[in-house]
């Protein structure tokens, strides 16, 4: 059984402003209409393969659910309490997915670009071989230029349709690249594998014996929560930090590279949106309502205002509802520095978007003062907000689509497109979407203390009582 492997944690802050703590790049449709996990789960139609097992952050656990969901290939949701790199993840992976078998792991990152399905698919094929051999493979990518941002496999002696991996090496610089690229013995490292999973768990417990006993621990007592698998959170947060290349890739005698030539990117820069981006002929790739006069090699995203460049070249300009990003592209890489002044300062622009999702739809903060806020919210069909109060703010709520089911107090009640209803202060209250579209209102907030902790659940249909968001 060949069974798909997707981690999908990460920040991506290098994708700021588009990309948020809370909602990072792997959620977004960056390349297409669907998202670049949803597109990495398209991408293993051509194979037969089990629905895939998604490994993500706590925090991201409701999008992941609602992707797949969407997509029809909901499989297990491994929820990571703690960030402890791709050695721990897989290893948990493996464990909770072996129950008495040994499948074939194919493990993907959910945040890459693969242009070229077919060629995967013929690699994947091609691996498969070998990985059932009991060899650990790794997917290296056929470079098109001396990138200085991957790092490089050089190969071996050839073994089947692959080649013995002869060594991993770090990110170089442009000299030793060039070498490298006109060499023809290098490989991007891709970070993607195939193998058996007790081969993997084999030869971690052989190098790492200490992340194998945490992993093991950590999956004797896991919790199924709605579609998530929660790991026994104090054993895993004793488990070392550490990657699969340098745990065990690095390690084995048994390590094959399969070339890879299909458009691969990481998606790791917006200059790396450029690259895979179409573009005008002058070089500029859009994305939204823009114009470009008399610039070139330009790349710019609005989410919603007009955006027109003037006399710009090599410039990256991202516009979101809440934060504009200017950059040269040569200096791309930079932009995580940026997330990380806002994040000393406390801001909320490296955490969220002003659109924040939720697992019963999202909200919109249109304006806000410092004693009221103003949101537009949208309750998907069938969906319903916890009961909860607030100690410190009011609401009033004007339908503007739809209808609302509201529990106000002792009252549940209708209210339909041009009504509204008022919330004081302290009252127990609910909001649920009855009908079959999606449910829009207008929610005004006033009081001292208008923050997203100011809630009291008390019942919630998605598990988050103890949850102050």
């Amino acid at each position: 059984m060949l069974v798909p492997i997707i981690m999908a944690g990460g920040s991506g802050t290098r994708l700021w402003p588009l990309s948020r703590s809370l909602y990072p790049k792997q959620f977004l449709p960056l390349t297409s209409d669907s998202s670049m996990l949803q597109e990495t789960v398209h991408r293993l139609s051509g194979l037969k393969t089990s629905f895939p097992v998604v490994i993500c952050n706590e925090e991201h656990r409701f999008i992941v659910a609602e992707q797949l969901r969407n997509d029809s290939t909901l499989g297990k949701i491994i929820l990571e309490p703690e960030g402890r790199n791709t050695a721990p993840a897989i290893a948990i992976a493996a464990h909770l997915v072996s129950q008495g078998e040994d499948p074939t792991l194919l493990v993907l990152a959910a945040d890459h670009v693969i242009a070229d399905s077919e060629s995967f698919i013929t690699a994947v094929k091609n691996a498969l071989p070998l990985a059932e051999s009991g060899k650990l493979v790794t997917f290296g990518i056929v470079p098109t230029s001396a990138h200085t941002g991957y790092g490089y496999i050089k190969r071996g002696e050839e073994i089947g349709t692959g080649f013995s991996v002869e060594q991993f090496v770090e990110k170089p610089n442009v000299t030793v690249a060039e070498e490298y690229l006109a060499s023809n013995e290098y490989y991007w490292n891709s970070g993607m594998f195939l193998f058996k999973a007790s081969r993997y768990l084999d030869e971690l417990r052989k190098h790492r014996a200490d992340i194998a006993d945490a992993c093991e621990a950590a999956t004797e007592n896991v919790v199924r929560d709605l579609d998530f698998i929660r790991l026994d959170e104090e054993a895993f947060r004793a488990c070392p930090e550490e990657s699969i290349d340098y745990a065990v890739m690095e390690q084995t005698e048994d390590a094959v590279v399969i070339p890879l030539d299909a458009g691969w990117n990481d998606i790791g820069s917006w200059s790396a949106m450029w690259d895979v981006a179409d573009k005008d002929n002058d070089g500029n790739a859009s994305a939204g309502d823009v114009l470009h006069h008399n610039s070139k090699n330009c790349f710019v995203h609005s989410d919603g205002r007009f955006v027109a460049t003037v006399g710009l070249e090599d410039v990256v300009v991202v516009d979101t509802k809440d934060a504009l990003l200017v950059a040269a592209k040569d200096s791309v890489q930079d932009v995580k520095a940026v997330v990380s002044e806002l994040k000393k300062a406390g801001r909320s622009e490296f955490k969220t978007h002003r659109e924040v999702f939720r697992p019963w739809g999202k909200y919109d903060s249109v304006d806000f003062g410092s004693r009221y806020q103003v949101k537009r919210i949208t309750v998907n069909p069938k969906a319903k907000l916890s009961v909860q109060m607030h100690h410190h703010r009011a609401e009033h709520w004007v339908v503007v689509s739809g209808t609302a089911k509201v529990t106000n107090g002792d009252e549940t009640f209708l209210v339909s497109e041009n009504e509204s209803t008022y919330i004081p202060v302290g009252v127990i209250h609910a909001l649920e979407n009855p009908g079959k579209v999606p449910l829009e209102l207008i929610e005004v907030q006033s009081g001292g203390y208008l923050g997203e902790d100011d809630i009291v659940r008390f019942e919630d249909n998605y598990g988050r009582c103890n949850e102050a968001s």
